[in-house]
């Protein structure tokens, strides 16, 4: 059994290091959307503490379009505070990719619209002035969808 976290052109790389660490504690595949806002060459991973990411299932691509050709018989979940589906309320699947958006702004609003069956939000106070971290909600969804799946291969 497989998950799948799509970053769509991520900022901070301490944000997906974590990102990448859970998912290599998940066996989950990690997919990166360029452009990013950090190097992944291995002198700068290896300053970054990021000494596992040789252990995780990271995938490249140049664009979402990309993603969507190369995976086109897989379910995507997109997850926006602009979603009105909650993340729990999703029955989950092997298989499945779940979406996030760049740190300071998120998903594109045209993306969120053209599949907003498939939005989903992780409910939150709307007059904090912020949203939760993009690694913290990763880990939410993800570990929800893991749950549903009974933790495929996990102690």
């Amino acid at each position: 059994m497989t998950l799948h976290i799509c970053l769509v052109e991520p900022e901070i790389p301490h944000n997906t290091g974590a990102i990448a660490r859970s998912c290599g504690l998940t066996k989950s595949v990690l997919h990166l959307v360029r452009p990013l806002g950090f190097s992944t060459d291995d002198k700068y991973l290896k300053r970054s503490g990021l000494d596992y990411w040789h252990l995780v299932d990271i995938h490249y691509h140049d664009s979402i379009d990309e993603v969507f050709e190369e995976y086109k018989d897989h379910r995507f979940f997109f997850a926006s505070t602009k979603a009105e589906k909650r993340y729990c309320d999703v029955e989950f699947q092997d298989g499945d990719f779940l979406v996030f958006g760049k740190e300071t702004k998120g998903l594109p609003e045209e993306l969120i619209k053209a599949n907003y069956d498939h939005a989903i939000r992780i409910p939150m106070l709307k007059d904090f002035g912020r949203s939760l971290n993009l690694s913290v909600s990763v880990n939410i969804i993800l570990f929800e969808a893991l749950r549903q799946l009974d933790y495929p291969g996990m102690a």
